[in-house]
């Protein structure tokens, strides 16, 4: 199976989510490995192969905006009201997803061929990767202990997400 394949396959589990009932920490990593393989696929991607590059932007982009948005508006407050512990945490991918969002809006505004435009995607896929890790070997583990309810919080998000990609 191709890395395009599997992410197809990937995005086909995820729009399934709900009836599956995953729990928020499965969706949000089986979403954070659907970004890492495309940012993959673009590293893959030659000089020459301008249009690939434009369509794997944009669904990176889309991809994150939806990511990061039912984890503003759901997760991470509820990841707040359960305790004190998790606030500076919060905090912290606060203000990374608001640094991953400024290269998303110029990535938007830029074309393949403009300067910087591989430099942009290759630094945006390691504040990602960076942000990720500390997600899933700080926060989610937080997050399991908490005695939040994740599936609830998965169907949730799984709405959302679902809404928001159907509009961006």
């Amino acid at each position: 199976m191709t890395a395009r394949t599997q992410t197809g396959a990937r995005a086909g589990t995820q729009a399934n989510a709900l009836a599956a009932g995953q729990d928020a920490i499965a969706l949000l990593t089986a979403d954070h490995r659907e970004v890492k393989d495309m940012f993959e696929q673009f590293d893959e991607l030659g000089d020459r192969a301008k249009a690939s590059k434009e369509k794997l932007k944009e669904k990176i982009c889309k991809a994150l905006i939806a990511h990061t948005t039912i984890e503003e508006e759901i997760f991470y407050p509820a990841m707040r009201a359960k305790g004190e512990d998790a606030e500076d945490m919060v905090d912290e991918a606060v203000v990374e997803h608001a640094s991953a969002k400024d290269l998303i809006k110029q990535l938007q505004e830029m074309q393949p061929d403009d300067d910087l435009y591989d430099a942009k995607v290759k630094v945006l896929g390691e504040q990602i990767d960076h942000h990720v890790q500390e997600e899933e070997k700080e926060m989610f583990p937080k997050a399991k202990k908490s005695g939040l309810d994740l599936m609830a919080l998965g169907q949730e998000m799984a709405l959302r997400k679902q809404e928001l990609m159907s509009t961006l």
